[in-house]
């Protein structure tokens, strides 16, 4: 396929994933002759610092573009269900954020420094992966190439930004109310219980029907599932319990993977070192390892405390962290356009 030289680019959604997305474009200098912004109802919408006429959603809107970039919120049905198989058949190539179409057999699910060449089987949708998944495969997977990981096991700590604008504000409302004293029942809306001060192991619904995962919820599923879809392999065991904290931007996770022969911790931080993506913080004696504040605005997945486990035959433990709005949602689907640019698949 020829490649062109701009693109006509659709983003669908306005919220903080779709603004991230819009500012991801601008900063890589993506080569658009058009953007359009797409949402539930027509407005002025600033983004990025710039107005945007903001157009309702329309199997219309799409004619002519050649690349839609679907900014999908967690847990709900997302608009490419929608007017993405339709926006495939007018010729537009179709990066969604959302969960529906990850675990379709025929939908590349990619992370592009780990799967690229699962883009070449794309029939016009890709599935962007949950954010949790991203920048967990972006730590493990160098690990993966030194010696085929067996098991999983991971504990995420996950920021109120992946619930979205109203989560976000309602950890800044509650802050406020303790600092001066009042009375937080109030502000309780988007989570079960307070989120200020406090963490809860609840992140989407529990399973239903329960048979093949009792006692999962669904974001703990999406990780153990889509882990093996990216990575290629099936055989991999993924455990994982996922957890909700009052952090505004970027999520944490402590992982233990089990490989099939030993791997020295030298061997995985040189692994770390030369992943493209990744920033290896790992000198622990100088309390140097990442924490969310140093990833919240930029690019790259953060892994230290990279050690042997203690408990794990061929072991090993280590613990990253990553913005989740912007690796683990904007920035790695704009990556897949790049990507399938540079493969001449658009």
């Amino acid at each position: 396929m020829a490649k062109k030289d701009a693109y006509r680019v659709l983003v669908v959604g306005a919220g903080m994933i779709g603004q991230e997305m819009v500012k991801v474009l601008r900063q890589r200098k993506f080569p658009m002759s058009e953007l359009k912004i797409l949402a539930r109802s027509n407005r002025k919408q600033v983004i990025a610092g710039e107005e945007y006429d903001v157009k309702e959603t329309k199997p219309e809107e799409f004619d002519g573009f050649d690349l839609a970039f679907f900014a999908g919120t967690e847990g709900e049905k997302g608009a490419c269900v929608t007017f993405g198989p339709k926006a495939v058949k007018k010729g537009v190539v179709c990066i969604d954020n959302g969960a529906d179409f990850r675990m379709k057999r025929k939908v590349p699910l990619v992370v592009p420094e780990v799967n690229p060449d699962a883009l070449k089987t794309h029939q016009g949708i890709i599935a962007n992966p949950n954010c949790s998944t991203v920048q967990m495969v972006m730590a493990i997977y160098p690990i993966h190439k030194l010696s085929r990981i067996k098991r999983v096991w991971v504990a995420t700590y996950q920021a109120v930004s992946g619930t979205g604008t109203s989560a976000y504000k309602e950890l800044q409302a509650q802050v406020r109310a303790w600092a001066e004293g009042k009375p937080l029942d109030g502000l309780i809306k988007e989570y079960p219980v307070q989120i200020a001060f406090n963490l809860f192991p609840k992140i989407g619904d529990l399973e239903q029907p329960p048979e093949k995962f009792p006692g999962y919820y669904k974001e703990e599923i999406k990780m153990i599932q889509e882990t093996q879809k990216i990575m290629g392999d099936r055989r991999i065991k993924v455990t994982a319990t996922c957890v909700r904290v009052p952090v505004l931007n970027g999520h944490s996770e402590a992982i233990t993977v089990e490989t099939e022969a030993p791997v020295s911790v030298e061997q995985a931080r040189e692994a770390l070192r030369n992943m493209p993506g990744v920033v290896l913080m790992d000198e622990p004696e100088k309390g140097i390892w990442p924490h969310p504040l140093i990833a919240s605005g930029n690019d790259a997945t953060y892994v230290g405390r990279v050690r042997k486990d203690s408990a794990v035959k061929n072991g090993l433990s280590l613990f990253c962290v990553a913005d989740n709005i912007r690796k683990g949602g904007a920035l790695n689907a704009v990556q897949i356009a790049e990507k399938m640019m540079e493969m001449n698949l658009i």
